[in-house]
């Protein structure tokens, strides 16, 4: 037999109750302010929560000002107290189910989000290689004379030196420093070295983080 339409949910009052506190006047305000289609608010009317998606679901919700579960259990519920009975126990699975679906598109949305930071941080500093190897040599060198017009420029690099920081780009060595030689983090300018030789440093090397970015550049120290 089929229902009439006095049977049927209509959550248009309390919709409409909500659009009012939120100064939203009709349903295509509504549709312009969730970004979401009419046939979505027709559904959530019908509460037909259930059919609708969890991006459709979070965009209704920040529009009237409810959290997801808060939207899932004000419309999905029939509007007669007689047929609620075994329903709570729907509503709340349903509930369950649409919070773990959202939290696995946040935590998506969060990796593609990293990822992607990470390939933008990649590009710049195979772009800024040349600048990384050659200026930490070039400002040694200028601040081994003060008179050279070339120390005037070091400050401005400064932000630079900063964003690459901020990246966890760090140096391996310093200019002119004379160390063991270590394969693993060192680059002969010439000739074969042996590990613990001693050597002095020209080029610095960077590591983001824990992986090698480019080794520091040195030569053999001769007796």
């Amino acid at each position: 037999m089929a229902s009439s339409s006095s049977d049927r949910v209509d959550h248009s009052p309390a919709l409409r109750s909500l659009m009012a506190q939120a100064n939203i006047a009709s349903y295509r305000a509504l549709s312009q302010t969730s970004g979401v289609p009419r046939s979505a608010i027709n559904s959530l009317r019908q509460g037909q929560v259930r059919r609708l998606r969890v991006d459709v679901l979070q965009g209704l919700g920040q529009a009237l000002g409810l959290s997801l579960e808060a939207l899932v259990d004000r419309f999905s519920l029939p509007s007669k107290p007689q047929s609620r009975e075994g329903f709570g126990t729907e509503a709340m699975e349903q509930i369950k189910a649409l919070r773990q679906e959202c939290d696995r598109l946040q935590t998506q949305l969060a990796t593609q989000s990293e990822t992607v930071r990470q390939q933008v941080q990649q590009e710049a500093i195979a772009q800024l290689e040349p600048w990384l190897v050659q200026w930490p040599t070039a400002a040694h060198a200028a601040q081994q004379k003060a008179d050279l017009p070339a120390q005037k420029l070091l400050p401005l690099v400064r932000p630079v030196e900063t964003l690459v920081q901020s990246w966890g780009v760090t140096p391996i060595e310093m200019v002119g420093a004379e160390v063991s030689y270590d394969p693993q983090i060192h680059q002969p300018k010439a000739g074969i070295l042996s590990p613990g030789q001693p050597v002095r440093v020209s080029h610095v090397g960077y590591r983001q983080g824990d992986r090698l970015l480019y080794r520091a550049k040195v030569a053999q120290i001769q007796a």
